[in-house]
């Protein structure tokens, strides 16, 4: 089983880019920062930053209503890869792929239309 429930705020604006052929499909990138909470002592003990890619209709929702500061809620898989570079050195990447995003603050929504208008 391969399931992963998340909640952090977005530390960038979503990046969203679209396939190539006949029927492109939106993709939507970004990091969400999620807090470890606090040890015993009391001392901030940091926190994650997943990346988390999104599809479709629901990665332009991203674009559209996410920006950095915003608490969304995540569901998805998590998903490991590799690649090499252009030093040849092999990298690998883990990344949490959503099936589904909750916004859950909306912040001052005037902020966000007025970026796309």
């Amino acid at each position: 089983m391969n399931n992963v429930t998340l909640i952090g705020r977005l530390t960038r604006e979503p990046e969203v880019r679209y396939t190539t052929g006949s029927d492109p499909i939106a993709v939507a990138r970004f990091n969400i920062a999620i807090n470890r909470g606090k040890d015993k002592s009391g001392n901030d003990k940091g926190a994650d930053f997943p990346n988390v890619v999104v599809f479709g209709k629901q990665a332009e929702n991203c674009e559209r209503f996410l920006g950095k500061g915003r608490l969304v809620g995540i569901q998805g898989r998590i998903q490991t890869g590799k690649y090499t570079n252009k030093n040849g050195d092999t990298v690998y990447t883990t990344e949490v792929v959503a099936n589904n995003v909750e916004f859950l603050d909306w912040g001052d929504q005037n902020k966000k239309k007025e970026k796309t208008e």
